[in-house]
């Protein structure tokens, strides 16, 4: 371990080198008198004091009770404030993240109430301490990374420690608060965030409102470089655009042309620079900090767990001590001789980029969910009975195409799980296709199909846009009110709060994607036309012939593939102890192709590393859909894998502080609940051995994984 006592000190009081209007203040660049932003970090510098008790960093002054019951009220839901947006999209984002209920685990295995030891003693939970924010950006306004810095109250500068908590998903910046966010403040950490890049901004480009990096309105003409984001366009161009598909909205993740996933990692590292700084001015003339006194665990889960492992591969500095990372989105490189076997079986497929097996998906999943194997919802608050039909008629679009087989829908159901099946999801993702497809895939598609390529908005990338609907599917205007909310009830992916993905190319004009029917076949399927393009991109082939792709189309292929080799990892994480948690039924990042294969290739080009992989049976990647209970049935069929982040924290912390030993690679076996109505105890989530038995650990013997049933 590199780290170097402290020295002692007393803590002076916080300085804050102004005198601020109330809890919040606002510099142009840095305190008054203390040194530069870190290089590539700008102002303006904001601060806000919280007490713990009306206001904090954890809850936004909600407390566990709050987070648990209804969202709050804006005073005004036309005209929210600064303050309400950020109260709710802390509500929002931590509530998107758990099982919020008390029988799923909230207040009893996890939650603000609950301590470093796993004890129900911190009543509300309400953390005092500062928040300072600032852009991570080259000064154009065109990158406009959000990076936050809380210190809690409890912050001992005689044993300092970071936590990142780089959003996951597309979200905001309070993206991975309920995750890293709780963890790292209630170990008297300070907690670094980002948004990376891919935060929760977005552009009417009707109206031309666009938010601040507090959430509030501004009009994109006149923001000059303080907007979230915008759509830079020439006027003439844009107005076409308006004139032929009006009322669309542009998002960030999707239409920055930045390819913002390539400097997750960077982001990541900025925001430790940036926690540095902070900490620097708050103990200014008391302690000096710098990556040889100050512990800092990269960590977050999804995409922020990607960004954290990008970031101990990219980390030149000495930044990073550790790493420990939940259901991660890591797209290792090709690593040719490295196979998979779980049990006695060999994974046919492995390590595929995202946009390739999201493309899949997308093609093949509105079938195979019929599959009698995958275990249908008919629920109609779910699935209506227009779906189904839809999802009929999408088999019959892929038999006509030779994509799968049988004269049946169910004999062309199996033959499309087995197409998933084949391309490496697992048997124990089964269940998830339906409610994935209903929720997440096109979203996630559309969207990272626009990103990687580095396309805008006005391109309409395979004739996808985004918009608010109404119940026939039509794009209308969005209301002032809903996008007043935006900032904290969206999170940066249409579908999100209201603002849909349309397919322009339906039959009869733009409609609701899940409501759209495709000019080849004239029949509703889910816009299948639309599907069969989006797989193009991926693979630089037409999607039913195999051919390759000539013109435009392969031109646009190229980029994708391009932003593809921007994006993937090289897994030499430099000998950083690290601790990587899966869910082996996560259907959305299918072990096989993120974290099992990351892993493999991590074993592979760094033997003896000090990397652990922990798979976890029956764990999946949305804790948050097991609130739902029988709508999604998820709550008797999976457990949270959040109690597994947390223990994958407290051991590289053990591991950083103790010199206790990481666990061993292991399959943890969970059981989930019986019923909706019982109690999640121990015994659903048993804890990650000191020492598993053989036969179930994981090893790696040169060229393959094995993996324990």
């Amino acid at each position: 371990m590199k780290r170097e006592t402290n020295g002692r000190g007393l803590l002076r009081p916080l300085v804050l080198g102004c005198a601020c209007m109330g809890a919040l203040g606002t510099w142009g660049g840095a305190w008054a008198g203390g040194p530069p932003l870190p290089s590539g970090v700008r102002g303006p510098v904001t601060v806000r004091v919280t007490d713990g008790v009306s206001d904090d960093l954890l809850t936004a002054g909600l407390g566990k009770t709050g987070l648990m019951g209804a969202a709050p009220a804006y005073a005004d839901p036309a005209h929210p404030t600064a303050g309400e947006l950020r109260r709710n999209a802390i509500y929002n984002n931590y509530r998107a993240l758990v099982d919020i209920t008390p029988l799923g685990g909230m207040g009893v295995f996890y939650g603000p109430n609950i301590d470093i030891h796993g004890q129900d003693t911190l009543g509300e939970g309400k953390i005092a301490g500062t928040e300072t924010t600032a852009w991570a950006d080259d000064g154009s306004g065109r990158r406009n990374v959000t990076l936050m810095v809380q210190v809690p109250v409890s912050f001992d500068p005689d044993h300092a420690c970071i936590v990142t908590a780089t959003s996951s998903g597309s979200r905001g910046i309070y993206g991975a608060i309920a995750t890293a966010g709780e963890w790292g403040l209630k170990h008297g950490c300070a907690v670094a965030y980002t948004d990376k890049g891919s935060g929760n901004g977005y552009h009417d480009l009707m109206s031309g409102v666009v938010t601040s990096r507090e959430g509030l309105p501004m009009d994109a003409a006149t923001a000059g470089t303080e907007a979230l984001f915008r759509v830079r366009a020439p006027a003439d161009r844009l107005a076409a655009f308006n004139a032929a598909l009006p009322n669309r909205v542009a998002y960030k993740h999707a239409h920055s042309r930045l390819n913002p996933e390539k400097d997750w990692g960077q982001n990541t590292l900025s925001a430790v620079r940036f926690a540095l700084y902070v900490l620097n001015q708050q103990y200014a003339g008391s302690r000096h900090f710098t990556p040889a006194n100050t512990l800092v665990i990269a960590s977050s889960v999804s995409n922020g767990g990607g960004a954290a492992l990008a970031a101990a591969e990219q980390d030149t500095e000495g930044l990073i001590d550790a790493v420990a990372v939940s259901e991660p989105n890591a797209q290792p490189r090709p690593t040719p001789g490295v196979q998979i076997r779980q049990g006695s079986a060999t994974v046919p497929v492995t390590g595929l980029p995202l946009i390739d097996y999201f493309t899949l998906a997308a093609l093949y999943q509105p079938c195979a969910l019929l599959s009698s194997r995958t275990g249908l919802s008919m629920d109609p608050a779910f699935w209506p009975a227009a779906y189904t039909t839809s999802a009929q008629q999408r088999c019959a679009g892929l038999a006509e195409r030779g994509l799968v087989s049988g004269d049946t829908v169910a004999v062309q159901a199996d033959s499309a799980w087995d197409v998933l099946l084949a391309h490496g999801w697992t048997p124990e993702s089964a269940f998830l296709q339906q409610s994935h497809f209903r929720l997440a895939t096109n979203a996630i598609a559309v969207t990272y199909a626009n990103a990687l390529g580095r396309f805008g908005a006005l391109d309409d990338l395979c004739g996808y846009s985004f918009a608010n609907t109404d119940a026939s599917g039509l794009p209308i205007a969005q209301s002032p009110t809903t996008q007043a909310g935006l900032f904290a009830s969206g999170n940066g992916i249409p579908p999100t709060s209201g603002v849909n993905i349309v397919y322009d190319g339906s039959v009869g004009g733009p409609r609701l994607d899940f409501l759209s029917s495709s000019p080849s076949t004239g029949r509703a399927d889910f816009g299948l036309d639309g599907a069969l393009c989006l797989r193009a991109l991926a693979t630089g082939r037409d999607a039913v012939s195999g051919a390759p792709l000539t013109g435009d189309a392969a031109a646009a292929a190229a980029r994708v593939r391009a932003g593809v080799a921007q994006v993937q990892l090289g897994a030499r994480l430099h000998g950083k102890p690290t601790v990587i948690v899966a869910g082996r039924s996560d259907s959305l990042l299918p072990v096989n192709h993120a974290a099992r294969a990351y892993f493999a290739r991590n074993q592979r080009v760094e033997p003896g590393s000090p990397t652990r992989y922990i798979e976890v049976t029956n764990g999946q990647h949305f804790d948050a859909f097991m609130s739902y209970g029988a709508l999604l049935g998820y709550d008797t069929r999976f457990i949270p894998l959040h109690v597994y982040f947390n223990a994958a924290m407290d051991a590289v912390w053990a591991h950083l502080t103790t010199g206790a030993p990481l666990p061993v690679s292991q399959v943890v076996h969970t059981v989930p609940r019986a019923s909706s109505s019982t109690a999640l105890s121990g015994v659903n989530v048993p804890p990650i051995s000191a020492s598993p038995a053989p036969a179930a650990q994981i090893v790696f013997d040169g060229h393959t994984l094995v993996v324990p049933d």
